[in-house]
C-alpha cells in the first residue's frame, strides 16, 4: 500500500493528521508494508503515559534530536525544490508536491527507518513543509484545549483541564519562530526584535499569542488557545457536571427575559465557553452585536453582527479598541450587546449601554467571586478616564447587571458554575448581592482525585422574577429549592 494510503488506515488515535487528496497520490519507493496499528482510542485513556499518543512523537521520544534534525534537513530541501510553487495549506496539489518532491529526495539521506517510522517521519515533513511543524500534532487532537511553547525542548499541552508536558521538540529558537512568523504572515503582521509580540489567531479561529526576543528570556514563546470545532451545548454542561439543570433552567430564562448577565471568572475558567452556551438562548429574531478580541463566539443565529478588534501598527496607529467598537455598537440598533471581555475603560460604556435600553446583554471579566466582581467593574470604570465619584460608579453597576455567574476552574481541571448571583441593589453605598446556587465542595475522590461536591439552590427566590414573569417565564419554586 503506499505511504499515504497507510497513514490514512491508521488514524485509531485521537490526532487527525491523514493529508485530504482527491486521489491516491504516487507511491513512494522502498518504504515497506505498516506492521501494526494502536488500539483505538488508546491515546484517549485517562492514565495515558503521553499527552500526545502518535507515531511522531514516539519516534521523537526514541531518537530525539536526531530525528527532528533529519526532518528539518529535508523539509529545507524540499521548500528549496519547490521554490515559489511553496505555500502553507493541506491542499491536494500541496501534498502532492511534497510527496513527489520527499521521494525524489530521501534516498540521499540514508534509511535506517523502516514501516511505520518512516511514515511517520514523511507525515513529520509534511507538517513541517505544509503546516505548522510539531504544532500539528496537538493542534488536530480534539482532545487538547490549550497548547503552551515555552522554547524548542519544552511544549505542554491542557487535556481535561490538566496541563502536561509533551515530547514534541522544535529544532532550535530559530524554528520556534518561523512557525511564528507562518502564524503572523496571514494576518499581515510581522514580529521581530522592534516588536516582539504577536496577538492573533489560526485560520480555523484557534487563538494565538506569541513573544520571541528581547522579552521572551527563555526563548520564543507561543501559546494556542484552541477552537472548538463543536460548540458545547446547555445539555453538554449537565452531563460533564459543570451546571446543574435547576442553573440551567434559570440561566435560560434570565437570557431570554432580557435580563443583564456578567460572568466572572479565572483565567481559562470557561468563561467563554460559558457565554457562548448563554447567547444560544438568546431568540433566533433579535439583533445581536458581539464585540471581541478575537472571535471566539460560535453563535448559531443567524441576525449576528461579528466585531473585532484591531491592534496597532508598528507605527502605534491604527489600533481600534473594544472601547472603540461598544461606542460604535450602539449606532447599529442592536437589540443585544456581547462583549468578549471587559478589560479595560469599555466596561463603563458596556453600563451605560445596558442601562439606557440594551436589555440582554453579556460580558465577560475576571474576578475570583461575585463580590469581586462588583470591585472589578469598579475599577474598570475608574479606568475609562470619566472621573465619577465611587457611589455613582456602584449605582451605575447596581442598576446595570441583573445576575453575576461564577464561573470556576478546581483543582482536579474540572471547570463548574460554582455560584449565580442576584445584584440586588443598593444599600447605603454598597451594592446589594443574593446567591441563588452555590457550589458546596465535599472533598476529594480518594480514588480519581475528581472534587467532590453539590450545585445547590439557596432557597432564595430572586426580586427580577416579577419582571421574568411579567414576560410569560415562570419557574417552579422546585427551581430554588422550595419544596411546597
Amino acid at each position: 500500500m503506499p505511504l499515504l494510503g497507510r497513514l490514512a488506515s491508521n488514524r485509531n488515535t485521537p490526532v487527525e493528521r491523514a493529508p485530504r487528496v482527491e486521489q491516491a497520490p504516487p507511491p513512494l519507493p522502498d518504504v515497506p508494508p505498516q506492521t501494526g496499528v494502536d488500539e483505538p482510542g488508546a491515546a484517549m485513556a485517562e492514565n495515558a503515559p503521553n499527552p500526545v499518543e502518535d507515531e511522531v512523537v514516539r519516534l521523537a521520544a526514541a531518537s530525539g534530536h536526531r530525528f527532528v534534525s533529519l526532518k528539518m534537513e529535508i523539509a529545507r530541501s524540499i521548500r528549496n525544490e519547490l521554490g515559489a510553487r511553496w505555500s502553507i495549506g493541506r491542499d491536494p496539489e500541496n501534498v502532492h508536491q511534497v510527496l513527489e518532491q520527499y521521494a525524489a529526495v530521501r534516498p540521499s539521506y540514508g534509511s535506517h527507518l523502516e514501516g511505520e517510522d518512516e511514515a511517520a517521519l514523511f507525515q513529520s515533513v509534511l507538517d513541517e513543509v505544509v503546516g505548522y511543524g510539531p504544532l500539528e500534532l496537538a493542534l488536530n487532537d480534539d482532545s487538547i484545549s490549550e497548547i503552551m511553547v515555552n522554547g524548542p525542548s519544552l511544549v505542554y499541552v491542557e487535556r481535561k483541564g490538566k496541563l502536561r508536558e509533551t515530547d514534541l521538540l522544535f529544532e532550535d529558537d530559530a524554528h520556534v519562530v518561523d512557525i511564528i512568523e507562518r502564524i503572523a504572515a496571514p494576518l499581515g503582521r510581522q514580529i521581530d526584535g522592534k516588536w516582539p509580540m504577536l496577538d492573533g489567531r489560526l485560520p480555523d479561529g484557534s487563538r494565538v499569542n506569541a513573544i520571541i526576543a528581547p522579552c521572551a528570556l527563555s526563548g520564543p514563546t507561543i501559546t494556542i488557545r484552541k477552537f472548538s470545532k463543536k460548540p458545547l451545548t446547555a445539555a453538554d454542561l449537565v452531563r460533564f457536571g459543570s451546571a446543574s439543570e435547576s442553573m440551567i433552567e434559570f440561566l435560560r430564562a434570565c437570557v431570554v427575559g432580557r435580563l443583564n448577565i456578567v460572568v466572572s471568572g479565572g483565567t481559562g475558567s470557561g468563561k467563554t465557553t460559558l457565554l457562548n452556551v448563554l447567547s444560544g438562548f438568546i431568540p433566533a429574531d433579535e439583533r445581536i452585536v458581539t464585540i471581541q478580541d478575537a472571535a471566539e463566539l460560535q453563535l448559531q443565529q443567524k441576525h449576528v453582527v461579528t466585531l473585532e478588534s484591531k491592534p496597532a501598527e508598528r507605527d502605534g496607529s491604527g489600533r481600534v479598541t473594544i472601547r472603540d467598537l461598544v461606542i460604535n455598537s450602539l449606532r447599529m440598533r442592536p437589540e443585544r450587546i456581547i462583549v468578549g471581555e471587559c478589560r479595560g475603560g469599555e466596561a463603563l460604556d458596556m453600563l451605560q449601554a445596558m442601562n439606557t435600553g440594551h436589555d440582554g446583554s453579556m460580558t465577560t471579566l475576571h474576578a475570583n467571586s461575585a463580590r469581586d466582581a462588583i470591585a472589578r467593574l469598579e475599577t474598570l470604570v475608574m479606568l475609562s478616564g470619566v472621573e465619577l465619584p465611587i457611589k455613582a460608579i456602584r449605582q451605575q453597576i447596581s442598576s446595570a447587571v441583573d445576575v453575576i455567574i461564577q464561573q470556576s476552574r478546581l483543582r482536579d481541571g474540572s471547570r463548574k458554575i460554582t455560584g449565580i448571583t442576584e445584584v440586588q441593589g443598593m444599600e447605603g453605598d454598597v451594592v446589594i448581592l443574593q446567591d441563588v446556587f452555590g457550589f458546596r465542595e465535599e472533598g476529594i475522590d480518594p480514588d480519581t482525585g475528581k472534587v467532590l461536591g453539590k450545585m445547590e439552590p439557596q432557597g432564595i427566590r430572586p426580586k427580577f422574577m416579577s419582571q421574568l414573569e411579567a414576560a410569560g417565564l415562570y419557574l417552579p419554586p422546585s427551581v430554588f429549592g422550595a419544596t411546597y
